[in-house]
């Protein structure tokens, strides 16, 4: 893997009151979009019992709705090429826009959409496309999201931006969290499964259209901007540069990414539902256990931001990769033993499970500015599509074969790989695009 360096003059200024502003409306727009795509895994339970013919058990029922939650993933690729080439071709805002509304507009349709009860088939096959168009839009999204702070803000920053954007991010999962524990808390079983899962996803939709709206008064990044005016854009296909460039860049960012993927899909958006049906944990419980860890990855993703503007990249991600393997064995287990410990050891998983807050900086430094939308987008979807899509269809079986304590298995393997890229960055002393 080569070792490359933009030769763009570093600036090196504080964060000013107008980089504050970017960041704060990024991070709450984004919040409010992932809140949109993560709220279906909590009611994946519910979700399978509706949509599907009667009769199946919890386990089918659940493996269903993960099933779905997984199709998304498999659509983010598109979606993501497909906005990155135009983000790289004619600017970053228009499609950090446009990702929202098309996440949005699904949300609220499947808060709507009638039951198998009522429609039959066609009840799967709607909600199976409003997923695929969620994924279409997320795939956008984070890179898109990613690429516009880092290009906001001075480059000895771009650790703390990203990681407090990928907080916001979770705070997305933390609102989605919440919602299910209140709703799980107030409704009856019964009255949950008639109406309750639907006023998460209307609200998922109000709070989408809210985001649209908060995200006119952001404007086009400094770096597009200057591209566009020297006219340095890529004269070809953007994508095309990617993998014939930067093989490199690729390979490592798709496999950090796989890190990323476990510590979100598999600690915080599995593991309640996994507690109900693995480890027969109270639903209300679960979930606020849950928002515990959620809150915990916030902070862990802006602690991991600080320690990479501290010490680097690789440092950062050796610890933030150690710390996720040990936590999760250690929830795990005790999970197992009886869960005396989960709402304590829960919300540790949830605070090394911010080593998601140091994988964005090493994937926007490693590509030029020209094509950086589109190496972002396309190594990490390709790489989110294979592992979100498979991972929890593979855990949910992991689960029920390996005495629950399968998922802990999957996700100290991952973090191995995570190990395996920081001591990768650390001897190779692998230098970055900034600017």
């Amino acid at each position: 893997m080569s070792a490359t360096l933009e030769s763009t003059p570093v600036d090196n200024r504080p964060l000013g009151r107008s980089d504050a502003k970017t960041l704060v409306l990024a991070a709450l727009g984004g919040a409010l979009e992932f809140y949109d795509f993560v709220i279906f895994v909590y009611f994946a339970k519910t979700i399978g019992h509706l949509f599907f013919p009667a009769g199946t058990s919890d386990f089918v029922a659940q493996l269903q709705g993960f099933g779905l939650f997984a199709v998304a993933y498999l659509a983010r690729p598109l979606g993501g090429i497909v906005m990155a080439h135009f983000g790289d071709r004619v600017g970053r805002k228009k499609m950090f826009t446009l990702s929202v509304f098309m996440m949005a507009v699904p949300t609220l349709l499947i808060g709507l959409l009638p039951t198998y009860a009522s429609i039959g088939i066609l009840a799967p096959v709607l909600l199976t496309l409003f997923r695929i168009v969620q994924g279409l839009a997320i795939g956008g999204e984070i890179p898109g999201a990613w690429v516009f702070v880092a290009e906001h803000v001075p480059p000895n920053r771009v650790g703390l931006a990203c990681a407090s954007l990928t907080s916001g991010l979770t705070a997305g999962i933390l609102i989605g969290s919440l919602v299910a524990a209140g709703l799980s808390a107030r409704l009856a079983p019964d009255d949950m499964l008639a109406y309750g899962w639907r006023i998460a996803f209307v609200l998922g939709g109000v709070f989408g259209f809210f985001a649209v709206y908060v995200r006119r008064w952001l404007s086009e990044t400094p770096v597009f901007a200057r591209m566009r005016e020297r006219k340095e854009l890529s004269a070809e296909l953007p994508a095309w540069v990617v993998l014939r460039d930067h093989k490199a860049a690729t390979i490592l960012s798709m496999l950090v990414t796989w890190v990323l993927t476990a510590a979100i899909v598999v600690d915080i958006l599995m593991t309640p539902t996994l507690m109900q049906t693995a480890f027969k944990v109270e639903q209300a419980r679960a979930f606020s256990c849950g928002s515990l860890a959620a809150l915990a990855l916030c902070f862990g993703c802006f602690f991991g931001g600080l320690l990479v503007d501290r010490v680097g990249r690789g440092v950062a991600m050796l610890i933030g990769s150690a710390g996720l393997a040990v936590s999760t064995y250690l929830l795990y287990y005790d999970l197992h033993a009886g869960a005396a410990n989960m709402m304590l050891l829960y919300p540790l998983a949830g605070l090394f499970a911010g080593v998601a807050g140091v994988i964005p900086a090493i994937l926007v430094a490693a590509f030029p500015p020209a094509i950086r939308f589109s190496g972002i987008s396309l190594s990490y979807n390709i790489a989110y599509a294979i592992c979100g899509a498979a991972t929890p269809l593979l855990v949910g079986f992991l689960a029920k074969s390996a005495g629950g304590i399968g998922p802990a298995h999957y996700v100290g393997a991952v973090a191995l790989v995570g190990v395996g890229c920081a001591v990768y960055l650390l001897v190779t002393r692998r230098r970055f695009y900034v600017g």
